[in-house]
């Protein structure tokens, strides 16, 4: 997927978004296109508390530090690399394309990315820019079902999300986008969130019909690790179903079997 560092508010226009009545709707707020440097004046650096599994410390654009509450939205879907895109997967996208993409700069950021962040996080091909940190076993492991699931581990414990905040109330099944072959549109009608990220996943994976403790090669794991318990592993939450509390929906009530 290519990556791009033009102003936000264009992104957003070019996908249908009324971006005035944003403005209107809420005092003082701001548009940040956080694949590159943006309106910043520095990148801030994030350390991953304790056992890094990847990098010791991620380089993310200034809001990621500067926000009081961070939300991560997103889809209750599958993902072809990491089984589930969940609010733990959502925050692969932080790591700015200008340092970790495929055309980062060697020394500095390349402040103008057009491609994704397959060399460096999919594939271990290179390294990111030489301003940020390095990966700590560059070379060892060229698996995306390793890679990426780890590095979001490490990007969740570095900065931790706030509120989680599950879209289900219309989705696809099978895949994250148009290019995966299979995919097909579901609709749960659902709403999850949870202030915990790790057990918000395991909730809305319970009810996809999946065991959020499943590990590789098990469904929806088939192929890579389960980000989930890399998650739990850096002490961010619970993937136990019988230490999360669920208001309103009972997950039984709410099942969804998305591989039905």
């Amino acid at each position: 997927m290519r990556a791009t560092a033009g102003p936000l508010e264009d992104v957003m226009l070019d996908a249908g978004w009324n971006v005035r009545s944003l403005h209107s709707a809420f005092t003082g707020v701001e548009f940040e296109n956080t694949n590159a440097l943006g309106k910043g004046k520095r990148y801030s650096r994030l350390k991953v508390p304790e056992n890094p599994y990847m990098y010791p410390a991620y380089d993310l654009n200034h809001a990621y530090e500067d926000t009081d509450v961070f939300v991560s939205m997103a889809k209750l879907k599958n993902h072809a690399t990491c089984g589930v895109t969940l609010s733990l997967k959502n925050c692969f996208g932080t790591i700015p394309a200008s340092i970790y993409g495929d055309n980062a700069g060697v020394d500095e950021p390349n402040e103008s990315p057009a491609s994704g962040r397959s060399a460096v996080g999919h594939e271990g091909r290179r390294q990111p820019s030489k301003s940020a940190p390095q990966e700590l076993h560059f070379g060892a492991n060229h698996d995306p079902g390793y890679r990426v699931p780890h590095i979001v581990a490490d990007v969740v414990a570095a900065r931790p999300i706030h509120l989680a905040i599950i879209d289900g109330v219309e989705s696809i099944a099978g895949g994250e986008g148009p290019w995966n072959r299979g995919i097909r549109v579901v609709k749960p009608g659902l709403l999850i969130a949870g202030l915990n990220p790790v057990s918000t996943d395991a909730v809305s994976m319970a009810v996809m019909g999946y065991n959020p403790r499943a590990t590789r090669g098990t469904a929806p794991f088939q192929t890579c690790d389960n980000t989930l318990l890399l998650a739990e592993g850096h002490g961010v939450g619970s993937t136990d179903l019988k230490r999360i509390e669920v208001r309103g929906v009972a997950i039984e009530q709410a099942l969804y079997r998305y591989d039905s």
